[in-house]
């Protein structure tokens, strides 16, 4: 083969992804279809199924695929054209496809390596070369992509005309992932002359009039935009799609027609809630990755300054559904509450098989049809368990909805930030208000507050009290009216013990009694449970964790303690305390209490972990993903020894997970911590909570035994860690 003709191949085998006479699904089907009536598979039928599984977004087959493909390159590879570097490449783009930025430089590396010892494929070198420099720039590695770059520009890299193109390709990406826009806009305009598929021709627009926006040549992508907006097929290439929506969005406010913005946004955000799982960016096409969240920023921010608070407010909520069903993206096993378990398995599984169809990149297909019956499939699913379905699709109440479900002797505060833009909404019978704040450096400030707390013998956190409560509750304390207040966190604010606020003559929990809610729309599922069963509780206590270092000795004799409080309660000690003795016991008690150690995990935040002794059947790590595929039936969940293990303060998903997962499980309410806490003081406070139960609700018993600490140990950091999630009575 020469040398043309394997750059010709490069172009529609990596870049232009597809078969001229048969759509990806259907290449998928004949090959998949081939292989099992021969039970063998050359290279050739491999390297095209596995980029049908790339295309149609299948990364569990692709991976097994590759994996295939790289078995038989490695035993059987004759030099027929067929280069050893494929299967990494194609794991490469996927990675990027997924965000997984660190595996995809590792499987560019190995394939440009690879690809460097082979003779003849300069075009498989090029492709891994420019994947990795774009893994890099999104990866925020500057400095090796600069590298890269330099690389691609050589006069080594380049043997033709062919290449050229392809190298132009790729240093784009680079340049854009790298925002580096007046290179990337030099690259794409002396680029032309080589036909390529019309998708392609769609992602250098859009990635020409992205350029032309971010470097002030406002009217140009405005135009550009336009001109991609008239091409019929462009609504089912939703990576980019809401893109071109959230820009035109962008350039409305800039132009100050805040009713055109928000029709633009509304549409972005429409388009983003089409689909389950993370719209695919195509960042290894475009060099860009869009933050949904930020379609649903601006658009709450004009909604506001337009005066449109009760929308904006819904909006802020379908927002914080949008980040748990992209959290949640990749879990399938999800407990299922219905008399009809396998029809709504059999919706879901129908559905995430039709999203993923929705997902192909394929201008020849026709997809109204099955947009439709997603929406139909979606529709039944809210009907027939509306819980699962806020786990897998956007919902959320509107405005009036919620209010009908705040108790009248409530009022609830929703916070809602990004960048310098806060707001806080008040939601009570009496009505909603919003009112603006300052977040600036609010992430830092409550960092700092949270270090001055964890040092007992210091008064320091003193001062960012007074300032975090003039910052947050001040502004809105007119509005506040009742003593019972709801509140909704957003971002690093779920990192913050609302209670210990001090306004100078006392603590908030002086003044008021506080729940925390993951979302106001959860509020709707939160009822009281009605169980037959006597009051009971089972209990976790100091599991032996295989290290004395973790021991907890007072958290043992709390156990103990609090298991005492309620008739017929099981303690589960040491090795006793098992995850197996959970999933066994969990579903049989009105309360669960874990006096144990536990991790929050902010960057991957379904491995945040209780943790628990393990034995032959599990390793004692009862994680928050696991908390989805179980089913309890606990008006009570408490956590009294966990920890948050900050090292950062994040966006709050890690908290938001976990309390979510014990929700969705089947707790009424959550009782945890946010801090790693003093044995002592904590079995004095979880002794003093369960005994105050028998009289007040959990709200009070909880307020009530954080007062009574407070009066022996009076720095926040014995008392002020726990907070009550979820439902008060």
């Amino acid at each position: 083969m020469g040398i043309i003709s394997k750059l010709m191949v490069l172009v529609m085998f990596l870049l232009f992804s597809g078969c001229a006479a048969m759509t990806p699904d259907q290449t998928r089907l004949h090959l998949e279809a081939e292989i099992g009536r021969s039970g063998d598979a050359t290279e050739h039928q491999l390297s095209q199924l596995c980029e049908a599984y790339l295309h149609l977004r299948r990364y569990d087959r692709l991976f097994e695929c590759c994996e295939r493909l790289e078995n038989n390159l490695r035993k059987e590879y004759r030099g027929i054209g067929y280069s050893a570097s494929v299967p990494y490449v194609l794991r490469a783009q996927a990675y990027i496809d997924l965000g997984q930025f660190e595996k995809a430089i590792g499987e560019a590396k190995k394939g440009f390596d690879i690809a460097s010892g082979e003779k003849n494929h300069i075009h498989i070198k090029i492709a891994a070369l420019g994947l990795l420099g774009s893994a890099y720039a999104l990866h925020e590695d500057r400095e090796n992509a600069i590298k890269v770059i330099n690389q691609l520009k050589s006069p080594q890299a380049s043997t033709g005309f062919i290449v050229q193109k392809v190298i132009n390709i790729h240093l784009t990406n680079i340049y854009v992932a790298l925002k580096e826009y007046q290179k990337a806009i030099d690259v794409i305009q002396q680029d032309s002359g080589i036909i390529i598929p019309e998708i392609d021709k769609i992602y250098r627009s859009f990635q020409l009039n992205k350029c032309f926006l971010e470097t002030g040549q406002t009217n140009k992508a405005k135009s550009g935009y336009d001109e991609l907006l008239k091409i019929p097929q462009i609504s089912d290439i939703g990576g980019i799609y809401w893109l071109i929506l959230f820009d035109r969005g962008r350039i409305a406010e800039q132009e100050g027609n805040l009713r055109e913005a928000v029709g633009f946004y509304r549409q972005a955000v429409d388009v983003i809630e089409q689909q389950r799982s993370t719209i695919n960016t195509e960042a290894d096409k475009i060099g860009f990755v869009g933050d949904k969240q930020s379609a649903y920023h601006r658009l709450i921010s004009v909604l506001y300054r337009d005066g449109q608070y009760a929308t904006a407010f819904e909006y802020v909520e379908r927002s914080k559904s949008r980040a748990l069903v992209d959290m949640l993206a990749a879990k399938k096993d999800f407990a299922v509450r219905s008399s009809d378990e396998l029809a709504i398995r059999d919706l879901l599984a129908e559905n995430t098989a039709n999203e993923a169809e929705l997902s192909v990149q394929d201008l020849s297909l026709n997809k109204s049809e099955l947009r439709s019956i997603v929406i139909k499939n979606r529709g039944k699913l809210r009907e027939q368990s509306p819980e699962l379905a806020s786990l897998v699709c956007v919902t959320s109440l509107a405005t009036a909805e919620i209010q009908s479900n705040i108790p009248g002797d409530e009022v609830l505060v929703e916070y809602y930030y990004a960048e310098k833009d806060m707001i806080a909404f008040i939601l009570s019978a009496q009505g909603l208000k919003a009112i603006k704040l300052n977040s600036d450096n609010l992430a830092d400030d409550i960092q700092q507050f949270r270090k001055l707390l964890d040092n007992p013998a210091s008064s320091g956190y003193m001062e960012s009290s007074h300032r975090l409560y003039a910052r947050l509750i001040q502004p809105i304390e007119s509005s506040l009216g009742h003593r019972n207040l709801i509140i909704v966190p957003h971002g690093s604010l779920h990192y913050l013990p609302f209670n210990v606020l001090h306004n100078g003559k006392g603590y908030l929990i002086d003044h008021y009694s506080i729940r925390v809610l993951p979302s106001a729309s959860v509020i709707k599922y939160l009822t009281a449970k009605k169980s037959s069963q006597p009051a009971n509780i089972l209990v976790f206590g100091n599991p032996d964790l295989g290290d004395p270092r973790y021991d907890l000795v007072y958290a043992q004799n709390e156990a103990i303690a609090v298991a005492k409080t309620q008739p017929l309660s099981k303690v589960l000690l040491r090795k006793k305390a098992t995850e197996t003795a959970f999933k066994k016991y969990g579903g049989g008690f009105n309360y669960i209490h874990f006096a144990t150690h536990g991790q929050f995990n902010a960057d991957a935040p379904l491995s945040s972990a209780l943790w628990l002794a393990r034995d032959a059947e599990s390793d004692g790590m009862l994680t928050v993903d696991k908390l989805y595929s179980t089913k309890l039936d606990a008006d009570l969940v408490t956590l009294s020894a966990c920890e948050t293990g900050l090292g950062k303060i994040a966006n709050g998903d890690d908290i938001v997970g976990l309390s979510r997962g014990f929700l969705y499980a089947g707790s009424s309410s959550i009782v945890a911590s946010l801090w790693k806490v003093d044995d002592l003081a904590t079995s004095d406070l979880m002794t003093r909570f369960y005994s105050t139960m028998k009289t007040k609700d959990k709200r009070e018993a909880l307020r009530s035994a954080q007062l009574d600490t407070m009066s022996k140990y009076p720095h926040p950091f014995y008392w002020a860690s726990f907070q009550l999630t979820g439902n008060a009575k």
